[in-house]
């Protein structure tokens, strides 16, 4: 008997938006270290008549089929936003899922730089799911546990079928793992090192830094807006949000930020030289609350609240965001801001903090990190290849 043919078709009704958004329940099942999403956050994403990035992006979705059995999706990007500000024609793949067959991976990729070619793009980059201000990069190194919130996960299969079809690295991203716990209960093993950069920051230079004021809120976001654009700018691959970009993601993070842990760094007169932003680290009630194709959400949300709030189910802290704006670079304010989020992590219970994602280019921010005797536990990549 010959085997049921593979056909690619462009993902366009409900049903097969539907089919789209479910298939990670089939691709993980039974695998422990992936944290299923809420299906409404799912959704949210590839929604391109709501979302604030599709006023500019256009997004095509694809789903592969084996007769009646859906094996496999991808969506391709064209994100002139990118192309602007990095003056290339590169278009982008994600939400890539896939069963464990070449042939599969290949038709996915090939029906995403096929759509991305014929809008004039000449390289196929990612998985961006679906730009790099959301999850990015494909897990290749440290599958042994589950991701942090906002990181991506994969089977490790993923990298032969992505390499396998002709793509190859183009940048890693590094999460760096810090056990809180080993670091005493007042921060008394912080390293000395990390400690002494820090009061240079303070005493010679005259930083301060607070946490940053919920009942301040629109003040607050317009400083962190400031940093976030001006410290990323010249980042491989940043590209600014939109202010409703911005307002969207805002508003997001304000739900899970822990904004102990979130700090302003001004200088001696009272300009904004840096921002950490710690996110608590949902994926452990996620895990428990376990969203499902089938299941409500609101449920499933009252699960979450429960393990979240109420049992505590939290033990990590993600910081996904330290910048410092280049007038400061140089003078501590990395090391002042690392070492004040460890001790606040630590007062409020944490037992282990991801500094994520960091480019493995960026010296300065790795050299910071690396004072803390982190270490780096799982590496995320970029991939492309010409069109």
């Amino acid at each position: 008997m010959s085997p049921t043919p593979l056909e690619v078709r462009p993902a366009c009704t409900a049903a097969d938006k539907k089919a789209f958004v479910e298939l990670p329940w089939k691709i993980y099942r039974g695998d422990p270290n992936w944290v299923p999403p809420l299906l409404s956050m799912a959704y949210e994403i590839i929604d391109t008549e709501h979302h604030p990035f599709y006023e500019f992006a256009r997004l095509a979705l694809f789903n592969a089929w084996r007769g009646d059995e859906l094996v496999g999706r991808v969506a391709a990007i064209d994100n002139p936003r990118h192309n602007e500000t990095h003056e290339d024609k590169v278009g982008f793949f994600g939400f890539f899922e896939c069963e464990n067959d070449p042939e599969t991976a290949q038709a996915l990729l090939d029906a995403a730089g096929e759509w991305l070619r014929a809008r004039g793009k000449d390289a196929l980059r990612g998985p961006a799911n679906p730009s790099v201000n959301a999850e990015y990069g494909l897990l290749v190194d440290g599958f042994d546990r589950p991701p942090a919130v906002m990181m991506t996960y994969n089977p490790p299969y993923y990298v032969d079928l992505i390499e396998g079809a002709g793509l190859e690295k183009a940048m890693d991203l590094w999460a760096w793992y810090a056990p809180l716990d080993r670091y005493g209960p007042q921060g008394e093993n912080i390293p000395d090192k990390l400690k002494r950069v820090a009061r240079i920051a303070q005493k010679r230079y005259g930083y301060t830094f607070h946490p940053v004021n919920i009942k301040d809120w629109d003040n607050e976001v317009a400083k962190i807006k400031q940093v976030y654009r001006e410290a990323w700018a010249k980042n491989w691959g940043a590209v600014p949000l939109t202010d409703r970009e911005f307002d969207l993601l805002a508003q997001e993070l304000r739900q899970i930020a822990d904004l102990d842990v979130t700090f302003l760094v001004q200088d001696r007169q009272g300009q904004v030289a840096g921002m950490t932003l710690s996110l608590t680290n949902l994926c452990d009630p996620l895990l428990k609350a376990y969203p499902r194709p089938g299941v409500p959400e609101l449920w499933t949300t009252l699960k979450l609240l429960w393990h979240w709030k109420v049992r505590r189910h939290v033990q990590g802290i993600r910081v996904t965001l330290l910048g410092v704006l280049e007038p400061h670079r140089g003078k501590g304010v990395d090391a002042l801001m690392i070492y004040e989020s460890t001790m606040s992590a630590i007062r409020k219970g944490y037992t282990w903090g991801e500094m994520s994602w960091i480019l493995e280019t960026n010296d300065m921010m790795n050299r910071g990190i690396a004072l803390m005797d982190a270490e780096v536990y799982k590496t995320y990549r970029i991939y492309q290849k010409p069109l």
